[in-house]
């Protein structure tokens, strides 16, 4: 998945685990920028009576590297709060909940948002509220009125959101981590022999009726920019290094700086470039460090795969494996952004430094709906991923496709892709996620009931 249970420590804590990040100028919003991170994943809708929301203990925040060092030079907090109005009760609401300040709604969340830019930080919002999660129609009989009711105005503009979402992003993982066996393309895997399968078929969508929680932020780019059109944009969560359980209080007790243990800039990288035995130290790590990590992207373990799980397949792939070419095309699409000249008309280039961020080139405008391919630049449309991220964008597969060699043609005229690495899919297309999108901020869809969850 885009990030979900990604590395072993921040697999036991999903509270602190990002999911997405998503990064592209507003389409109903000219001259903003959205930004949005998720957190908490593969939500089952019907998960009371404790149901999820974001931790009290844990610091998110949206970074904005401008000058291209890897370095945050805007970073936008998030910290939570929970309060709870009767606690002589195990319900998290007593009757239905109308509105965000109704006496039915027992456990609650506010936040309070601040910016911090170089030593100075200004708080925007303060005890902002959330909604509640989607609880079913006698208990939230009109959630996209609460929902709505939940969408902030910040201090000196901009607008915010924190709160349950519908899962946006769509993979198929029963069949990505079955050995890479990817369902439109089952009938070409090495093992298909000992398997009983009925020839190609359409993918199935393992995140379709999960939620997530969501941190949305809409701003003017000139807040973002600093003079610089193209930006990087990831989010990290942070625990307090020291936690005590207080027996006296009947509650933990956290102290201390607070230390980053998760991170997330472009998706995938995390979860299928770095290695297990490096990835919880990637998730401890600014984006400017990533020079560690570079030749797991520039010599990735997938695409070396790929020729042994489709045998005949991707010979031209596999050739260029064997000739142990550091990968120049995936280093520029995840670690320094695409400079000028390597595709017409087109840079989202940061500088030299190697960082996974998304890149966004906020001086492109969005394309019009009718006009937007879901393969992003693959696809001809520069206002997609790997240009920032669309939360309608198909990013799994287009790094499928870069990773089989479809990119690498921008810096060696002379390869040849595969024929099939150019329709490697794993057969989802935003029509596989059953709460549809929203054309206005925060996009992401409603969340899924717990009562009509069809799980």
């Amino acid at each position: 998945m885009s990030s979900h249970r990604e590395a072993p420590e921040i697999s036991t804590d999903p509270v602190a685990d990002s999911t997405d990040v998503y990064a592209f100028v507003s389409p109903d919003k000219p001259g903003t920028v959205t930004l949005i991170a998720n957190y908490i994943p593969l939500q089952t809708p019907a998960g009371g009576p404790n149901f999820y929301e974001f931790g009290d203990d844990v610091l998110y925040e949206i970074h904005i590297d401008n000058d291209g060092d890897g370095q945050a030079d805007i970073s936008y907090q998030f910290s939570f709060r929970t309060d709870v109005l009767d606690p002589g009760t195990f319900l998290y609401n007593t009757g239905p909940i109308e509105s965000l300040s109704s006496p039915n709604w027992n456990r609650r969340q506010s936040y309070d948002v601040a910016v911090v830019q170089g030593s100075s930080s200004r708080t925007l919002g303060t005890g902002l509220a959330c909604p509640p999660c989607n609880i079913g129609p006698l208990s939230t009989p009109d959630y996209p009125a609460l929902a709505a009711a939940a969408v902030h105005t910040l201090s000196g503009g901009g607008t915010v959101f924190a709160g349950q979402r519908a899962e946006g992003f769509y993979v198929d993982l029963g069949a990505i981590f079955d050995l890479g066996d990817l369902r439109p393309f089952e009938n070409l895997h090495a093992q298909y022999g000992l398997n009983v399968f009925s020839g190609p078929a359409p993918g199935v969508n393992a995140t379709n009726h999960l939620n997530v929680h969501s941190i949305a932020i809409q701003v003017p780019v000139s807040w973002v920019t600093g003079g610089h059109p193209a930006i990087g944009v990831w989010t990290t969560a942070s625990r307090q290094r020291v936690r005590i359980w207080d027996a006296d209080n009947g509650e933990n007790v956290d102290s201390g700086p607070f230390r980053q243990v998760s991170r997330l800039g472009n998706p995938l990288v995390n979860e299928v470039l770095i290695p297990l035995g490096k990835k919880d130290l990637w998730n401890s790590l600014p984006p400017a460090d990533d020079k560690l990590f570079a030749g797991y992207v520039t010599h990735p373990g997938l695409a070396a795969l790929l020729p042994s799980l489709y045998p005949g397949v991707f010979p031209h792939l596999a050739a260029l494996d064997a000739s142990g070419k550091p990968r120049a095309d995936l280093e520029a699409i995840l670690l320094t952004g695409i400079p000028a000249g390597l595709i017409p008309g087109f840079e989202n280039f940061t500088g030299p430094v190697l960082a996974d961020m998304l890149r966004l080139n906020t001086s492109i405008p969005t394309t019009p709906a009718a006009k937007q391919s879901i393969y992003g630049l693959l696809g001809g449309d520069p206002a997609g991923f790997p240009n920032g991220r669309r939360v309608t964008d198909d990013v799994v597969a287009i790094e499928l496709r870069a990773l089989a060699g479809v990119t690498y043609p921008l810096v060696d005229k002379s390869f040849t892709p595969d024929a099939a690495a150019g329709k490697l899919t794993d057969g989802l297309t935003p029509a596989s996620v059953s709460s549809p999108y929203l054309s206005s901020f925060p996009y992401l869809g409603v969340p899924y009931s717990g009562f009509y969850n069809p799980s």
